[in-house]
């Protein structure tokens, strides 16, 4: 009995141990700029940003990671401990919607993340000129990628496009818009314009369609014939003037 009590006391400890650790670890609260819940930070092109993560209630070197998504950012020795700050230089559009986090190192679980809010507008101009043969299907494609999300819009000859049922069809994700005509027909033809428009700003682009007449199809079969006709004609030509050949001869 007695050796069962003396080997109980060394259990306990490591117990305790943990128990103190998670309560330290549990009452750390980190702040990134001066946020201690997660946000989103509105910002625009160009510019960069800093991002501060510091460590709230700690009497001892506590250290930081940050992270860029899933990927962890690399930091410097001198920038790991109770503070640290990363910079995002230049911004840009493909850091829209982007989470960077910073969490403490002993227990991930206590973390601050921003969500970058990088607004800009559409990013849509120029003029493009097409060449198609009647009957043929064609796409015209534009960016509308923007934020906030633009405002999309279809016109030909500067009128309002009116969509004819089954052959022409819609297409928009929050980066392209597009038009399909299938099937095109001389009246078809025209300028069309896609429009895009946000608060920040608009943008268009012309697409100057030109349908052309059908160009003849000839059937294959008919192109095989001809073609051992021809050989045919030729071979039997040589075959008669063999004998006049080996005659001179």
């Amino acid at each position: 009995m007695v050796q069962r009590s003396s080997f109980a006391v060394p259990c306990e400890v490591p117990v305790l141990a943990v128990c103190f650790l998670a309560c330290v670890a549990t009452g750390l609260e980190l702040s990134v700029n001066n946020h201690t819940a997660d946000f989103s930070l509105s910002t625009s092109p160009g510019p960069p940003i800093s991002l501060s993560c510091l460590v709230q209630n700690s009497s001892q070197a506590e250290e930081l990671l940050w992270y860029r998504g899933d990927g962890k950012v690399d930091l410097k020795d001198g920038n790991k401990v109770n503070v640290s700050n990363i910079c995002i230089s230049p911004v840009t559009e493909s850091d829209n919607g982007v989470t960077f986090t910073c969490k403490l190192a002993r227990d991930k679980s206590v973390q601050v993340s921003v969500i970058l809010d990088v607004q800009f507008p559409p990013r849509l101009t120029g003029e493009e000129s097409l060449q198609i043969e009647e009957d043929k299907d064609v796409t015209l494609s534009c960016n509308a990628k923007s934020n906030p999300q633009a405002q999309t819009a279809w016109y030909k000859n500067n009128n309002t496009l009116t969509l004819q049922q089954n052959r022409y069809q819609l297409y928009q994700t929050s980066e392209v818009f597009q038009l399909a005509i299938k099937k095109v027909q001389k009246s078809d033809s025209g300028t069309y314009t896609c429009t895009v428009k946000s608060s920040l700003g608009e943008g268009r682009k012309d697409f100057h369609l030109i349908v052309e007449d059908k160009k003849p199809v000839f059937p294959k079969e008919a192109v095989i014939a001809a073609v051992v006709v021809v050989t045919l004609t030729v071979l039997f030509g040589i075959v008669a003037r063999k004998d006049k050949i080996f005659k001179v001869w």
